[in-house]
């Protein structure tokens, strides 16, 4: 397995729904932490990059009710 790290920014902050739909993507084969930071505006994901791509990664987010912007490339 090769774990890595996506960050995206996002607009609006999740409520309890969404936070809640995101303990659910945990569950996803693949999802290993998801981590927000509000004064950043930005949610981290660790994933299993054998198994999912960034782009599936922020298709779940979206689902789970996230207000996704845009990708952060990591120093």
């Amino acid at each position: 397995m090769t774990y890595l790290d996506v960050v995206f920014r996002y607009g609006a902050a999740p409520g309890e729904n969404e936070l809640r739909a995101i303990d659910g993507m945990r569950e996803v084969y693949g999802v290993r932490r998801v981590q927000f930071n509000e004064r950043e505006r930005t949610v981290r994901v660790e994933f299993d990059a054998s198994r999912l791509k960034a782009d599936a990664i922020a298709r779940l987010l979206r689902q789970a009710g996230v207000d996704v912007r845009e990708r952060l490339t990591l120093a």
